[in-house]
């Protein structure tokens, strides 16, 4: 499978663990999808902030 993509055997997230954070909603599966591609896109973020600040080890505040 190509980087970037969200095959379910590549997931960052657990589907089973953001099901169980929701309280009072069901959750659709269009909605692991999108979580999905926003996590990655913050930790390519918190990456580039780390590397453009000479670290090599990602912190809190590159979140």
């Amino acid at each position: 499978m190509a980087q970037g993509t969200t095959g379910s055997s590549d997931m960052i997230i657990s589907k089973s663990r953001v099901k169980a954070a929701v309280n009072q909603c069901n959750v659709g599966g269009d909605f692991y999808n999108a979580l999905e591609a926003r996590v990655r896109a913050l930790i390519a973020a918190a990456e580039e902030r780390a590397l453009a600040n000479n670290r090599k080890t990602l912190k809190a505040q590159d979140a």
